[in-house]
């Protein structure tokens, strides 16, 4: 058989859409993360935060990054202290290598879609803080504190 013929036989490996549906448990107290889709350069979050809820200062060295608010508000602090108020269906882009923190400030929890894309080597640290040492995102310095949800209550 021929080159030519051998690619003409040749199937290229398909690739698949995938679907997902954005559903969380409403929280009285701390943050969720439910992955909602992923491709080897990009993902999908559905987040959810109780009122009050917060992160620690940091950064995300090899990816850009993007929140939007589908539920309540959110302060984004800059490095500097410097903040941006966020509300429902806005948002903010974060390129790779950006410091940032939030809080969510609505009575009601915070819900919010956060899209990543891969910009940098694979096997870099994925989240650092102000000193440039890895931070968890489950650590206490990120601020985690125990889930308590809210029976029966869905964001959908």
């Amino acid at each position: 058989m021929s080159t030519q013929a051998a690619r003409q036989d040749a199937k290229p490996t398909a690739k698949k859409a995938s679907f997902f549906k954005m559903r969380a448990p409403m929280l009285e107290k701390g943050r969720t993360n439910t992955a909602l889709a992923r491709t080897e350069n990009m993902w999908a979050t559905l987040k959810v935060y109780a009122s009050g809820g917060e992160n620690g200062l940091h950064t995300h060295p090899n990816e850009d990054h993007t929140f939007i608010v589908l539920q309540g508000s959110a302060r984004y602090y800059d490095a500097d202290g410097g903040h941006t108020d966020v509300g429902k269906h806005e948002g903010i882009m974060l390129p790779a290598g950006a410091y940032y923190w939030f809080e969510a400030t609505s009575k009601e929890p915070l819900v919010l879609v956060r899209v990543g894309c891969r910009v940098g080597p694979s096997d870099a640290s994925g989240r650092l803080n102000i000193r440039g040492e890895p931070m968890p995102g489950d650590s206490k310095e990120n601020k985690r504190v125990p889930v308590v949800v809210r029976d029966g209550e869905f964001f959908e």
